[in-house]
């Protein structure tokens, strides 16, 4: 049975969260269905993240989460290998509203359940309502029996830092201090509640991400641990594309940054597209009261950097651009024991996300 524990936090308790490149269980998703966000009934979204999930189970498990309507519909759509599973949800990110899995020395696991607002809540969140999201993290912990730490009264997201496992957490002032997150708190207080529930001892802040209008600032479209003392950023040298400015701000901030054992990071340096990516012509989408409106001409965050590191492999993010490639060679140089693996995944970019942004990974039990 799985507990909430209350009283006390992961740090208090000798859990943290271990990093990306740690050894992991399983990977969870959500399956995409509503109109107001995903285009054409969200089918062709659908297919894309059957091609994720397919990635990923070439690696480890994969669990898939689809809703009463959408259950057979998901299910034939994915091989047997990939479970799938029964659950509501208000849309399909669950890096945000699913749970952080954490773990301690002798190899227990356990999860903290964020308080979600969908990026921003009434101030400037992205839909409402939110709560069958912000309900997802405590049934995936049901289903696994894992136990949890709620953080009621603090909101935050699972692709809003990233962590080193060894007491480094990697985050963005545009995000984390935004009005719509956490402005009954310092930023001093933010910091503390970081490192107790993420078991972490210094907090590394760049200070713009890539897409405010999205997630005000997601770190993980911009940068990333790699290894203990490294580090990866999105970088471009083009001054017209529209993200030079965050991501030459964000790569000086990045090389003068020491981690919390002291090291100097090093910095490794991934490509963006060679052109932007923006909703095409025609782009069509429901009209729902509550639904930030999206259309033709808008930027896409098309980030490289929005991949999923899993067991032995990299899903990445292909978008038909000229430095698809590109973005592959270098990211086998950076994780040159690891296969890396590209998926077309225009149509979850469309939808304002990526792979890292639909996928959750569940660290390995034991030591």
């Amino acid at each position: 049975m799985a507990r909430r524990i209350t009283g006390s936090t992961p740090k208090k308790d000798g859990f943290w969260m271990p990093a990306e490149y740690e050894r992991q269980e399983k990977v969870w998703m959500l399956w995409p269905e509503r109109p107001d966000n995903w285009r054409d009934g969200a089918k062709p979204a659908q297919a894309a993240f059957a091609e994720v999930a397919k990635a990923i189970s070439r690696f480890e498990e994969v669990t898939v989460l689809a809703s009463p309507e959408q259950y057979v519909n998901c299910r034939e759509q994915l091989p047997g290998q990939i479970r799938v599973a029964e659950m509501t949800s208000n849309d399909a990110w669950i890096r945000d509203c699913g749970p952080t899995f954490i773990r301690n020395a002798a190899g227990e696991l356990r999860a903290v359940d964020w308080e979600f607002n969908a990026w921003g809540g009434l101030e400037d969140g992205l839909y409402f309502p939110w709560d069958q999201d912000d309900l997802v993290a405590r049934k995936v912990c049901e289903l696994e029996g894992v136990d949890s730490y709620r953080t009621q009264g603090f909101v935050l997201e699972g692709g809003s830092f990233h962590v080193d496992g060894e007491g480094t957490v990697l985050t963005t002032e545009m995000c984390l201090l935004s009005k719509g997150r956490n402005p009954h708190m310092t930023r001093e207080e933010i910091e503390k509640t970081l490192c107790e529930y993420l078991g972490c001892e210094k907090v590394l802040w760049l200070k713009d991400g890539i897409d405010p209008e999205e997630t005000n600032g997601h770190i993980d479209d911009v940068a990333c641990f790699t290894a203990p003392g490294e580090a990866l950023c999105l970088y471009t040298d083009d001054p017209e594309h529209p993200f030079y400015r965050p991501l030459q701000a964000a790569y000086r901030e990045l090389c003068g940054m020491t981690d919390a054992r002291g090291r100097k990071l090093r910095v490794h340096k991934l490509c963006c597209t060679k052109k932007p990516v923006t909703l095409g012509e025609g782009f069509c989408l429901d009209r729902v009261p509550g639904t930030a409106p999206r259309q033709a001409g808008d930027l896409c965050i098309a980030s490289y950097l929005n991949f999923l590191l899993v067991n032995d492999g990299v899903i990445v993010p292909q978008y038909g651009d000229e430095n698809d490639a590109l973005a592959l060679e270098q990211l086998r140089k950076v994780f040159p024991g690891r296969e890396v693996v590209g998926v077309f995944t225009r149509e979850i970019v469309y939808g304002g996300g990526n792979i890292h942004c639909v996928t959750q990974q569940q660290p390995a039990r034991g030591r």
